[in-house]
């Protein structure tokens, strides 16, 4: 089995989802007392929220690249972002290891593709909904057709995850904002929706629209035991 190395603490609330979810899956897949090898440098949120607040994009990416580079020293075999904005410095971080990242972008296009989807809508922070960094890798790759929230609604989005979710609370009239705002998304043609923040599964899920939901979280931790588990796909 490969050894796992997570970049978490962006927030620790979904790194504690990841860890959850890796360990699950492993264990389902395998049964007994398996559980999944991995390691995980958690960085303070504090710090990161501040330099992504000012812009202060190569700060942020010199945290990510000392993470990874622990764990690469430690042992990994192979990385995680446990954030889907932090992805914006995903190629700095590649290239500043020798060991491969798994963006969190791919398996969730895969999942869209298989399903036979083209048009889906995105939900994340401000800078993952506007910036170029998400959306070109899921057109260019993958042929998606991108849909995002109009302004107002972009700006609740981020809110609640800034000042909610990261924080560990789920309010209901939250929820109910990001119902509506999914609905929107579908109204204008959206096929699905991409929860593209690692929190928004602990807000809503599949039962909250009638399209099919992408959680980035989830498919990205499954991704990583596929990736795990190729060298010992039987136990061996």
């Amino acid at each position: 089995m490969k050894t796992i190395g997570l970049i978490g603490g962006l927030s620790w609330e979904s790194s504690a989802q990841y860890y959850r979810l890796i360990n699950e899956t492993v264990r389902d897949r395998l049964g007994g007392l398996w559980s999944a090898v991995s390691l995980m440098h958690t960085v303070n949120f504090e710090e990161i929220e501040r330099f992504q607040r000012l812009g202060d994009w190569d700060q942020a990416a010199a945290v990510l690249i000392d993470s990874a580079r622990r764990l690469e020293r430690g042992g990994a075999d192979f990385l995680l972002i446990c954030s889907n904005t932090m992805h914006r410095m995903a190629h700095d971080v590649e290239a500043a290891v020798r060991i491969p990242l798994l963006h969190i972008a791919d398996p969730t296009a895969q999942q869209i593709q298989t399903r036979g989807l083209t048009r889906v809508g995105l939900l994340g922070t401000a800078f993952t909904m506007e910036q170029a960094f998400y959306q070109d890798r899921l057109r260019e790759n993958y042929g998606l057709n991108v849909l995002v929230p109009d302004e107002a609604d972009r700006k609740t989005v981020h809110r609640v995850i800034y000042e909610e979710l990261v924080q560990g609370r789920v309010e209901a009239n939250s929820k109910a904002a990001y119902v509506r705002i999914m609905q929107a998304l579908v109204d204008r043609g959206a096929q699905g929706i991409i929860l593209g923040c690692t929190e928004i599964m602990l807000l809503v899920g599949e039962s909250d629209t009638t399209v099919p939901i992408f959680d980035t979280t989830t498919l990205h931790a499954l991704a990583a035991v596929d990736l795990a588990l190729q060298s010992n796909p039987n136990k061996g």
